[in-house]
């Protein structure tokens, strides 16, 4: 079956006239637990011989409610659509997290979204599941309706590791403390940040250092300062040294920005894509006095990054 995204409410039911296996969910990070769901619904969409589809919402419910103050993405929805079709996803379903939506009872969801929209034969739903503006749409609503209905109803377990549950926020909490070996293992796979490179200012040309500059089209990320990173760019692994953060020197951006140094590395790749993984955490970002010592900080950085590579 050929993979599909499908955008926006009024889209849906032209493409689930036959039915399908569904799930819905955030899937920041598509981790371990998300996996896990994941292969529940594959299994059963197997059984029933009919699509499986992953729904998730643009913006996350979260950054629709706080904006600013939401917690920082693991991953923007091109990845995650990406990594989802990866996991063996038939259909992706992304929805506007907008007033209507939210706005919806949980009945008026079930009916509008879940039966006339997908025309669900199953839903695999997570353990924390809610929905609906009343609150009142969970695991048992949803048994009920399906049964009057006529879809199937399954809830999964909570996925933990070294006894404590698998999600989202604890990936998030351990790229703040540095614990990136971890990360990956909930993650099943490293972490890193996906964009394409765009034009900057040029300042690090001009300081002996340039970069390749990825604006993360976000408020907020899970990381931030200067980090000895290894690249994905142009089919090539390069080591670099990365600046994830707003440029308090220069800029004194409002939303951030990734900036990565490649070490033994030439070409021209503008426009490109390419996969960023911090391995080490050099030093916080910081606000330099004067760009002669912005300069001879990254000296610095560029040095302690080379003998953390040696030493790999």
């Amino acid at each position: 079956m050929a993979f599909s995204l499908t955008r926006g409410l009024h889209n849906l039911r032209a493409s689930s006239a036959a039915g399908c296996v569904a799930t819905i969910g955030s899937f920041d990070g598509v981790h371990q637990g998300h996996q896990i769901i994941l292969g529940q619904v594959k299994e059963k969409a197997a059984e029933l011989q009919l699509p499986s589809v992953a729904m998730v919402f643009e913006p996350q419910p979260d950054e629709y409610f706080s904006a600013e103050q939401a917690p920082a993405r693991l991953m923007l929805l091109r990845d995650k659509v990406v990594a989802l079709r990866a996991e063996g996803i038939d259909r992706v379903v992304c929805l506007q997290f907008n007033s209507r939506l939210r706005n919806l009872s949980a009945q008026a969801f079930i009916d509008s979204v879940l039966i006339d929209g997908l025309a669900v034969k199953h839903l695999v739903i997570g353990d924390d599941f809610h929905f609906g503006c009343d609150r009142k749409g969970d695991y048992r609503l949803l048994e009920r309706v399906g049964a009057e209905r006529g879809f199937g109803i399954e809830q999964t377990r909570t996925i933990e590791y070294a006894g404590e549950r698998i999600s989202s926020t604890r990936i998030r909490r351990l790229l703040e403390q540095e614990q990136f070996e971890l990360a990956e293992q909930l993650l099943g796979k490293p972490y890193g940040i996906n964009g394409r490179v765009v034009y900057g200012q040029q300042l690090g040309r001009s300081l002996g250092f340039p970069t390749a500059n990825v604006r993360l089209n976000r408020y907020r990320s899970p990381l931030s300062g200067v980090f000895a990173v290894r690249s994905v760019v142009a089919e090539r692994v390069v080591n670099g040294v990365a600046n994830i953060g707003v440029r308090p020197t220069v800029a004194g951006l409002v939303k951030p920005i990734l900036e990565v140094f490649l070490l033994d590395f030439s070409g021209d790749i503008y426009g490109q894509r390419i996969t960023v993984m911090p391995l080490k955490k050099l030093r916080d970002e910081k606000k330099f006095d004067s760009l002669d010592e912005l300069k001879r900080n990254i000296e610095r950085d560029v040095e302690q990054a080379k003998i953390f590579f040696n030493r790999l």
